[in-house]
């Protein structure tokens, strides 16, 4: 078998309905780029017929398909890094299945990388999503950026291609916890972007919550930054000056007028300031502290099930 050049890696996760789409526009897709390519679906644990769809897509085309059935749902990050430590190819394309980004883009960020880039992502030409989602990626985008230093103009874009040295890279780490598209852009060298199109979800809906989203942005902003923590600090530095001095005008305030019963509400008032500083201080600790527990316990990150696939 002539080793792949390519390999599309596609997480799964409940698109029963969608993946049928999928296959129809995605084959034809990769076949026009006339070059051998493999595609890498990763079932992270679906509890509706989406392993089953990708068993029998996997009869029709063993040559070009294989499939890893994953024993319980892991993450979308944590399903592609299975695909990535089962990748073939020399340009690995990461996918989602949804269909909001068409699988004829591909050629795209294909092309990109033949220009002599290592990691290449994608900017939504026109986003078809709500306002609300929108303008919220928008601004947690930008913070990122000033949080992490990390260029990435769409990191909520899935499409993306990366060469086999950064994918290497990215499998060396061994995290439990991370941000695909973040980390490799801090593995790679000559990084690159292009301008993709963006179709409405094919089918079914999202995975991802506002709870889920909220838990991925503070994954990544103290998975790749101290700034929070040396934010919180400055802060605590100041909060602390300002007490002290509070404190003082308090004293002198009461040596000169005496004491005063209306100043009470004002104590309380920055005395529940002060609690839920603190609060926030311990929490944001907290998700520092939790990392490291997770690392260091070396749990799998994922269990497969099976494998399917042909021989190499």
């Amino acid at each position: 078998m002539i080793p792949p050049e390519i390999s599309v890696i596609i997480p799964v996760y409940n698109e029963e309905d969608g993946l049928p789409t999928l296959f129809a526009r995605l084959y034809p897709a990769l076949d026009q780029l006339e070059t051998p390519y493999e595609v890498v679906f990763i079932n992270d644990g679906s509890r509706d017929r989406s392993a089953a769809l990708l068993r029998e897509q996997y009869q029709r085309r063993p040559d070009v398909t294989r499939a890893i059935l994953l024993a319980a749902n892991a993450g979308q990050h944590m399903a592609i890094m299975a695909g990535f430590e089962h990748a073939r190819g020399q340009i690995i394309v990461t996918l989602d299945a949804d269909l909001q980004n068409p699988p004829e883009e591909i050629a795209k960020v294909i092309d990109k990388m033949r220009e002599g880039h290592d990691y290449v992502g994608s900017i939504r030409r026109r986003r078809q999503d709500s306002f609300f989602r929108s303008s919220a990626s928008k601004a947690m985008n930008y913070l990122r950026e000033k949080i992490t230093r990390i260029r990435i103009t769409d990191q909520g874009n899935m499409l993306r291609a990366y060469s086999r040295s950064v994918v290497n890279a990215i499998n060396s780490c061994k995290e439990v916890s991370t941000f695909i598209p973040a980390l490799a852009y801090t593995f790679s060298r000559h990084p690159a972007e292009v301008v993709v199109e963006h179709e409405e979800r094919a089918a079914g809906e999202s995975k991802y919550s506002i709870y889920s989203l909220i838990r991925l942005n503070f994954d990544l902003m103290t998975g790749f930054s101290l700034v929070p923590l040396q934010w919180f600090s400055m802060l605590g530095i100041v909060v602390s000056l300002g007490s002290a001095a509070l404190f003082v005008l308090l004293m002198v305030r009461r040596l000169i007028v005496g004491p005063e019963a209306e100043g009470l509400f004002t104590l309380f008032a920055l005395m529940f300031f002060l609690i839920g500083l603190a609060l926030f201080g311990i929490g944001l600790l907290g998700e520092y502290v939790g990392r490291v527990y997770q690392q260091v316990r070396h749990r799998p990150r994922y269990l497969i099930e099976a494998i399917l696939e042909g021989k190499p």
